[in-house]
């Protein structure tokens, strides 16, 4: 994951929680991993990525509401790099759609003046052979408010009660440069070893659709990792 000013984003969060743990009980996750790659929306962000979490969730009269924190640890160009992620989002299931609304910081310790900041806006359907997703990311830090879009289509597999394999397939889009960025699938193998714990490990392959030098995909290559996950819930 890569991608609050204090803020709104703190308010959002502590709102969702408080709402939460009044209205119904409380979903909670916990989860750390490694990946050799630090692959985020097609790009290769860095390597040996070390990542913890934690992320919780309620319903409210049909609302759901989610918060959670992510923080990882990777290395690129010879250098150590820190990101801590804070998010929430309030999704509501109509039946026929599933519409969600939500709010990512990214924020980096060891580069104050690097911190964005995102809204976005998705759909979700569950066509039966797959579910499809679409969201709008948009930029809501700096100067460059500039949007990215994702097409995604995912798939879980039954090979057993206690083993699941996930496909999840999606396709970027710059809105504002009218192209598209890479096309990604990950293969996830879910194996619930204990109750409320899960190990997931995980592979990865991105393919390079665009290379445009006035945007971030310039010189991208096509990329893989793999990696797992480790989570318990409660």
């Amino acid at each position: 994951m890569h991608p609050f000013p204090k803020s709104l984003g703190s308010l959002v969060i502590t709102s969702a929680l408080a709402v939460g743990t009044a209205a119904a009980q409380l979903e909670t996750k916990l989860h750390a991993g490694y990946s050799s790659e630090y692959l985020w929306r097609g790009l290769d962000l860095g390597h040996d990525l070390v990542e913890a979490g934690l992320d919780v969730s309620t319903t409210y009269h049909d609302i759901g509401l989610s918060a959670g924190a992510w923080y990882g640890c990777f290395e690129t160009g010879g250098q150590h790099h820190d990101e801590l992620d804070l998010y929430g989002e309030v999704a509501r299931d109509f039946g026929w759609i599933k519409g969600s609304i939500g709010y990512i910081a990214y924020l980096y310790p060891d580069a104050n003046s690097n911190a964005a900041q995102e809204v976005y806006f998705g759909v979700a359907r569950d066509l039966g052979f797959a579910t499809a997703s679409l969201k709008y990311f948009w930029s809501v830090a700096g100067a460059n408010n500039d949007g990215y879009a994702e097409l995604g289509l995912s798939k879980s597999f039954e090979l057993n009660p206690d083993l699941n394999l996930t496909v999840d397939s999606n396709l970027g889009y710059l809105v504002e440069q009218g192209q598209a960025t890479a096309w990604t699938t990950r293969l996830t193998l879910d194996w619930g070893f204990a109750p409320h714990a899960k190990l997931s490990p995980f592979i990865a392959l991105s393919l390079a659709l665009s290379d445009d030098a006035n945007t971030a995909y310039l010189h991208s290559n096509n990329e893989f990792a793999a990696g797992t996950l480790l989570s318990f819930s409660f």
